[in-house]
């Protein structure tokens, strides 16, 4: 089975997920949770990545990043990855891989597709039934935007800036959007392509794409190869079009 082709492009945010193998515990102890931020942070230091946002679930985590070279999300997951398992497996005396494959990753682009993103980071606990608020949980950047909670770990981004006039404005557009609840098309659409990867755009990111790449972005799947676009802005279900840019 050929592996999927990565898309990274410098200062364009990206969604990761990494799951636990079989979905085995990846964090047993608030211990845990608290080195694996200290090894984002030393993360960021040894390949300069913007971290724009985080979740980290029992099982899994989510990141938001924005590469700066686009070598650098690669470098900085293999960091992560090793380093995390060293600990995970040194305190908890255990042997073998802890990830299930390879990590995940899709592309964002725009505003409005990157603060849907957020949204779908920051309720993964909500969702999974571990709370009720997203204030609630301990391990996710909802604190940073929303509550104005200072950490050395984080970038603000761009367009949370943009909210309103002022940084109070910002938070609180910031924390009612986080508080809708995302619909079920939504929420199929971004669960697909977090499984399939590929880009969560609109339009105009998806003719930026398509110059960026030539037309020739490539996710490789078992079978004949498929080029995957982009999305458009009323229904961001992934587009996928054949060698000939046609719909597969």
């Amino acid at each position: 089975m050929a592996r999927r082709l990565r898309l990274f492009i410098p200062n364009v945010p990206c969604h990761i997920i990494q799951r636990g193998n079989n979905r085995t515990q990846i964090f047993h102890v608030m211990e845990d949770y608290r080195f694996f931020l200290e090894v984002l942070q030393e993360a960021r230091l040894k390949h300069p990545c913007q971290l724009y946002s985080y979740c980290l679930m029992p099982n899994h985590f989510h990141l938001i990043i924005n590469p700066q070279p686009t070598s650098n999300v690669s470098l900085f997951m293999k960091f992560v990855g090793g380093k995390y398992v060293r600990y995970f497996n040194k305190k908890y005396k255990r042997t073998g891989t802890l990830w299930e494959n390879r990590f995940r990753s899709f592309l964002i682009g725009g505003e409005l597709y990157f603060i849907r993103s957020l949204r779908y980071v920051e309720t993964n606990p909500i969702r999974a039934g571990l709370v009720k608020t997203p204030e609630s949980y301990q391990w996710s950047s909802y604190h940073f935007r929303a509550l104005g909670i200072n950490s050395p770990l984080l970038d603000l981004d761009p367009w949370f800036s943009s909210l309103g006039a002022t940084i109070a404005e910002c938070k609180q557009i910031y924390t009612q959007f986080i508080k809708e609840s995302i619909g079920e098309s939504e929420l199929g659409q971004l669960r697909k392509i977090t499984q399939n990867g590929g880009i969560f755009a609109d339009e105009k990111f998806k003719k930026y794409i398509t110059r960026y790449y030539q037309g020739n972005i490539i996710i490789k799947r078992p079978g004949r190869p498929k080029c995957v676009i982009s999305t458009n802005k009323i229904d961001p279900t992934p587009i996928i079009l054949n060698r000939r840019g046609h719909p597969a």
